[in-house]
C-alpha cells in the first residue's frame, strides 16, 4: 500500500495476551489503513511503521485465525 498516513494523533493498541513488556507488535487502525509497530519503537519519530490496508489486514488475521500455518514462522 503506498499511502500517505497521518500518525500523529494514532491510538496504539497491543493485544490483551501481551506480558506487559516492550517486545510487543502494536497496531493503530487509522485513515481506513492499519499502522504496525514494534513497542520498542515508542517515542522515536524516526522508527519504521508498516502501513497495510484494512482489506490486507483482515486477510491476514483472518488466515491466522483459521488456522493458516504458512503465515506463522516456523
Amino acid at each position: 500500500m503506498n499511502k500517505k498516513v497521518d500518525l500523529t494523533n494514532a491510538s496504539w493498541a497491543k493485544s490483551d495476551l501481551s506480558d506487559g513488556g516492550d517486545n510487543c507488535l502494536e497496531v493503530a487502525f487509522v485513515d481506513g489503513a492499519v499502522a504496525l509497530r514494534d513497542s520498542n519503537d515508542v517515542g522515536d519519530p524516526d522508527a519504521p511503521v508498516l502501513i497495510v490496508s484494512e482489506a490486507d489486514y483482515r486477510a491476514f488475521v483472518g488466515g491466522i485465525g483459521k488456522g493458516q500455518r504458512s503465515l506463522l514462522l516456523p
